[in-house]
């Protein structure tokens, strides 16, 4: 599970681990799981908490699909939940909360990742100008749930909510829902407007002279050719190097490989792509 946190982002984590929860935030959470208001994951295990290895294969998956079960049903609850203003305090905890669910591998391949799109429904309503969390959701819900449409409706609570004043970096939210328009949904009027409106938020920024016409380029060659291969490469380039997860970047891959892509690797094994120019 560590391993997998880790590999999802160790930058988005360092946000948390420095202070996100502090002292009052925890005094809330204590007071709320004193009423029974909010539950937690727990390891998944039989009685005795025995280790994983001392449990059967059909143990484990009961386990594992009644602590499913469970977590649902506490997330119905706290999107329910009235917040007394602790709003932020219901978004870090789902947010912990889904980081422990997504990175429990064993449990995970027994249930799937059907819970994600419930976790960030619950954040993108409580706090939807977090806009360090939009990442995530476009990985959690778009890649290992199949659903870019759901994705995009929370995405949309993000889009309305920020803007460069409130946040530095709301720009990745309109980056995020257009790369998913462009690469899962093929929506292409959209992904044009959402790579735009990336440009026009990023542009003030530090990262701005170099971000900015990249994604008004990247518009542009839309606009030309709706089914161009150089700007689905670069997009699919894109996420393959800025993830470190096993299965996006096997996504990705097979994607880019499919759009005519050669595969180099160097010495030390690292994977590039190479476009070859057409005939």
């Amino acid at each position: 599970m560590e391993t997998k946190i880790e590999n999802f982002s160790r930058k988005w984590l360092s946000l948390l681990v420095n202070g996100v929860i502090g002292a009052a935030a925890l005094a809330g959470v204590i007071t709320m799981q004193s009423i029974g208001q909010l539950g937690g994951m727990t390891s998944v295990g039989v009685e005795e908490q025995k280790p994983l290895s001392a449990i059967s294969a059909a143990s484990f998956k009961q386990a594992a699909q009644q602590e499913a079960q469970q977590e649902a049903l506490r997330l119905k609850m706290l999107k329910n939940l009235p917040s007394f203003g602790f709003d932020n305090l219901i978004a870090d905890w789902t947010f912990l909360k889904f980081l422990q669910y997504f990175g429990d591998d064993e449990a995970r391949n027994v249930t799937g990742y059907n819970l994600g799109q419930d976790y960030f429904d619950i954040v993108t309503q409580r706090d939807p100008r977090w806009a360090d969390i939009y990442l995530f959701l476009s990985t959690a819900v778009s890649f290992y749930q199949g659903k870019p449409e759901t994705a995009i409706k929370f995405i949309e609570r993000g889009t309305n909510a920020l803007s460069p004043q409130i946040h530095p970096q709301a720009w990745i939210v309109w980056r995020t829902k257009g790369l998913d328009e462009l690469l899962l949904l093929g929506d292409i009027p959209e992904s044009i407007r959402s790579h735009e409106m990336a440009a026009e938020w990023v542009e003030k920024t530090p990262d701005g002279k170099k971000l900015a016409p990249m994604f008004r380029a990247t518009a542009e060659f839309l606009r030309r050719d709706p089914d161009s291969v150089p700007v689905r490469f670069n997009a699919w380039s894109a996420v393959y190097y800025q993830t470190t997860d096993k299965l996006v970047r096997q996504r990705a891959k097979q994607a880019l490989v499919k759009l005519g892509a050669r595969v180099q690797k160097d010495r030390d094994g690292k994977e590039s792509f190479i476009l070859p120019p057409k005939n």
